[in-house]
């Protein structure tokens, strides 16, 4: 099935590229990310899946049979990172796996995060790393712990204990667990040495989930709860779908204070905003559907996300005007955040909602910058930030020597306009080089799959 899959598609990968491989990026315009700049005139010389040199051309030696990549007029950037990904799991054909994480890559997401893990995700992760498959370097959280699977506080230790043992990279939370479940959990978390992730279930509230420390807050979960006012007709308990209905009820005064709490309490957040805003605002499912990157949904699926975004508001209760106050308290909580120095990381929360993969990163860089960060900020989220957030600068987020060879190459520069991130010459994942003819000639194969 496999073969047949890798053949018909082109979505598996050959080995990774020997060490002997190189490449050069020749009079390219590099933006490291390091800090707000851009270094005009470079030569980048990529060696295996290392970056080995860098420098004004001129300057750098070009290795004698080494392939030469044209940056003239050209910007190189860090790969990004979705740190709010799903990859299909279960009993899901392979075929699907690496079609949605060739999506990923061919965006130039070059590392994801698996928010809902599965038993196969970790044999992904480790493929993936040894490059047998076409698809960024993946960290995965544990199967969902909600209030089904851990209803007990002892099922909630012996979950997590194995969790941690089977060897995910954290713990996935979502809503209906209860407050003493949740402190079980927190602390075996934190006597195994697994961190939580995700969502802020009702019962617990914002403020212990600060406590717990928290790896990530995704969806900004728990701070419109949070805001309501004393006194409000409506309660936090009463919450539907991220508070969407409690709009008019909320105190922004209180806004100061949480972002305070959440750098104290060196939580990260991944606010997902463009997947709030498929829903709530603005274009119609009919709209929605029109973009160049549905081509590769299924128009079952198209059809189910149409439903679920045409019966949101009625479905939670909210008024028009609530679930609009929502939108615009979560992009001044946003700003907020960046501004108080808690940390931001970007991810869109795709294949949901209107949110294909790879490409709903770059519309989150927007939705970011909307909010009010500068380009610069909002592309930190996806690449300083996450190598900080995984302890892995050293080796990834920037670009210079040493660093691992995850590379965008853009037509145009992403600093006067983070929409710039979109267009692209070609991504280099882990050293192996994937020009912009190639990664179309696969989305066409995936188009071909998907649509029959």
């Amino acid at each position: 099935m496999l073969h047949l899959v890798c053949a018909t598609l082109l979505l598996c990968a050959p080995p990774v590229a020997a060490a002997d491989s190189v490449f050069v990026f020749v009079d390219v315009t590099v933006i490291p990310m390091d800090r707000e700049r851009a270094l005009r005139g470079h030569t980048v010389v990529v060696r295996g899946d290392r970056i080995v040199a860098m420098g004004p051309t001129g300057r750098v030696k070009v290795p004698a049979g080494s392939r030469k990549i044209e940056g003239r007029g050209k910007f190189l950037l860090p790969g990004l990172a979705e740190m709010h990904a799903h990859i299909p799991g279960g009993q899901v054909p392979d075929s699907m796996v690496e079609r949605t994480l060739f999506l990923y890559v061919s965006r130039g997401v070059t590392t994801i995060r698996g928010m809902l893990g599965d038993p196969r995700h970790l044999d992904l992760r480790a493929r993936a790393a040894r490059g047998e498959l076409l698809s960024p370097t993946i960290y995965t959280s544990g199967p969902s712990l909600n209030g089904n699977s851990i209803p007990t506080p002892g099922a909630a230790a012996r979950v997590v204990a194995e969790q941690k043992a089977a060897g995910y990279d954290f713990l996935k939370i979502h809503p209906g667990i209860n407050g003493e479940v949740f402190d079980t959990l927190a602390a075996t978390a934190q006597r195994v040495g697994i961190r939580l992730a995700g969502h802020v279930p009702l019962e617990v509230g914002l403020e212990r989930a600060l406590e717990a420390h928290y790896a990530t807050i995704d969806h900004l979960d728990g701070y419109v709860e949070a805001m309501v006012r004393k006194g409000a007709p409506a309660s936090p308990a009463e919450s539907q779908f991220f508070g969407l209905n409690l709009g008019e009820h909320l105190d922004e005064s209180q806004l100061h204070s949480l972002v305070e709490a959440t750098q104290e309490a060196r939580v990260w957040n991944v606010p997902t905003q463009v997947l709030m805003e498929n829903l709530v605002l603005g274009e119609s499912a009919l709209a929605l559907a029109q973009r160049p990157e549905m081509r590769y949904v299924s128009r079952e699926t198209l059809s189910k996300w149409a439903e679920e975004k045409n019966s949101l508001l009625k479905e939670t209760g909210s008024s028009t005007v609530s679930a609009r106050r929502v939108m615009a308290v979560r992009g001044k909580l946003i700003k907020a955040l960046h501004a108080g120095g808690a940390g931001l990381l970007l991810g869109s929360d795709a294949p949901q909602i209107y949110n294909v993969p790879g490409f709903s990163t770059h519309r989150e860089l927007q939705s970011l910058v909307s909010a009010g960060l500068t380009p610069y900020q909002a592309l930190e989220t996806g690449t300083r930030n996450v190598a900080v957030f995984f302890g892995t600068l050293p080796k990834t987020g920037t670009i210079g020597v040493g660093k691992r060879a995850d590379l965008i190459l853009l037509d145009a520069n992403p600093l006067i306009d983070v929409g710039n991130t979109s267009k692209q010459s070609g991504v280099m994942l882990r050293g192996r080089w994937l020009p912009k003819s190639a990664i179309d000639t696969r989305l066409a194969a995936v188009v071909r799959a998907v649509q029959n």
